[in-house]
């Protein structure tokens, strides 16, 4: 079992920064591709990014390319989002999510990571 607290969420300007914090629990981190997922109201969650376990190579949905950036602290089992340049369609909750590495199913689809957070609220205003 892996656990995940996201934190770091709240209500920022168009334009400003925020950066979240996904801190995990329980089995090996450096087992899990993480990844980061939001979802805004009345649409369907949604893959923003995501880094490898071992390498931590990243993909990045268009979306976000060139203003989000997600990376990992091996020493503090902690997952970053870091958020720049926010627009009010980033407006979600935003989810951070693991997956086991030996999984070989594709890492957008919220259906193939094992573990979740509880979410934390982002609301950038225009």
């Amino acid at each position: 079992q892996v656990q995940l607290v996201e934190s770091g969420g709240g209500l920022v300007q168009a334009g400003g920064s925020l950066r979240l914090s996904c801190a995990a629990s329980g089995r090996t981190f450096s087992d899990y591709r993480m990844g980061w997922f939001r979802q805004a109201p009345g649409k369907e969650r949604e893959f923003v990014t995501t880094i490898s376990a071992r390498y931590g190579t990243t993909d990045y949905a268009d979306s976000v390319k060139g203003r989000f950036t997600i990376s990992r602290d091996r020493a503090k089992n902690t997952v970053f989002l870091q958020m720049n340049s926010l627009k009010p369609e980033d407006t979600a909750v935003y989810y951070c999510a693991a997956r086991r590495i030996n999984r070989g199913d594709s890492y957008y689809s919220t259906g193939n990571y094992d573990y979740w957070g509880q979410g934390t609220q982002v609301t950038v205003s225009s």
